[in-house]
């Protein structure tokens, strides 16, 4: 008699697992793929949330925009450009703590204060950055110590960081204050100058930012091969061309990426300002977001804010650019 479960398990063993062949099917599918197009697949969900949280704001923003302020409700009725037009032009100047382009008065104008600021703090942050990357990559006693020493206000609330310098540069009794007056730089009471309290700004950003573009620096610096200044010294090659030839080249991606997360920074600096002086003594873009936005013009504010977006993502361009020319060997 023959038999039955014999041969039933004969016939499930010859009849296709869908799930197996669905998984198989998917794993020949990925392993089919390009490192990139892999790296992407990887990447989907997380863009997909970055869509949900981050990308979704600045769309009812941008929509926001074009919408007139209203103090009965959220916003008014369509306007289209108005909003850009009269913030360039200069109608909305009495909305605003300060007038937004005025180049007849620089320190007293949004846009150009906000410009002044980050070009400014970009150079010295970078240039004192990378002077302190360069001898924290030298052996000698105690670097352990002085990294940790240059390192340390990078860690330092940006509360924190305000205080400091508010009770530096308080009027006439400030520490910082008696010694730039007594050079005559900045009067006694700098807080309540736009010219002084941006000078002040800068230098918080400069004691602060500073260390974190060393310690990107310093990594760029500790990842390059001494065979090749080895090699530069057997050529007959100075300090300065090995330097120039050699330590820049290697070290200029990351230290085009440390002055671009510096400008962004720059570009919207706020609580400096706040904890130092207020946004009337300096004015920045952020500054006028803040502002509009409490007094419950979202127009205004969404436009201002679009704005800096905009200016941002123009400077993330230009540096991106530098950025693919370095790594390509380019500079």
């Amino acid at each position: 008699m023959p038999d039955r479960g014999a041969n039933v398990s004969t016939r499930s063993t010859l009849v296709p697992d869908p799930i197996a062949n669905g998984t198989a099917r998917v794993t020949d599918w990925v392993e089919d793929l390009s490192e990139t197009q892999f790296a992407y697949l990887v990447l989907a969900p997380v863009l997909v949330v970055f869509s949900l949280v981050a990308l979704w704001p600045v769309l009812y923003s941008i929509e926001t925009s074009f919408y007139a302020d209203s103090f009965s409700q959220f916003r008014g009725e369509f306007v289209g450009l108005t909003n850009y037009v009269e913030l360039v032009t200069g109608q909305r100047d009495a909305l605003l703590l300060r007038p937004f382009l005025d180049l007849s008065n620089p320190f007293q104008s949004i846009i150009p204060t906000t410009l002044i600021y980050t070009v400014v703090s970009v150079v010295l942050v970078t240039t004192l950055g990378f002077v302190q990357a360069l001898i924290l990559d030298k052996t000698f006693r105690g670097r352990s110590v002085v990294r940790t020493a240059v390192l340390l206000p990078w860690a330092v609330p940006v509360v924190i960081q305000g205080m400091i310098f508010y009770l530096l540069f308080i009027p006439e009794a400030g520490l910082g204050t008696q010694l730039f007056n007594g050079l005559g730089l900045i009067g006694t009471r700098p807080l309540n100058d736009s010219g002084a309290t941006l000078g002040v700004v800068t230098l918080s950003a400069v004691w602060k930012r500073s260390a974190f573009v060393a310690l990107i620096v310093l990594a760029g610096l500790q990842s390059i091969d001494e065979r090749l200044y080895d090699v530069a010294k057997v050529a007959g090659a100075s300090r300065w061309e090995r330097f120039r030839l050699i330590t820049l080249p290697q070290v200029m991606p990351v230290l085009l990426i440390a002055m671009l997360l510096t400008s962004i920074g720059s570009m919207r600096v706020y609580g400096q300002i706040d904890a130092i002086s207020n946004c009337s003594t300096m004015p920045s873009i952020t500054c006028a977001v803040v502002g509009t936005f409490n007094g419950s013009l979202y127009g205004t504010a969404s436009a201002l804010a679009i704005i800096t977006a905009v200016l941002i993502g123009l400077v993330s361009m230009v540096y991106l650019i530098k950025y693919n020319d370095s790594t390509a060997g380019g500079i």
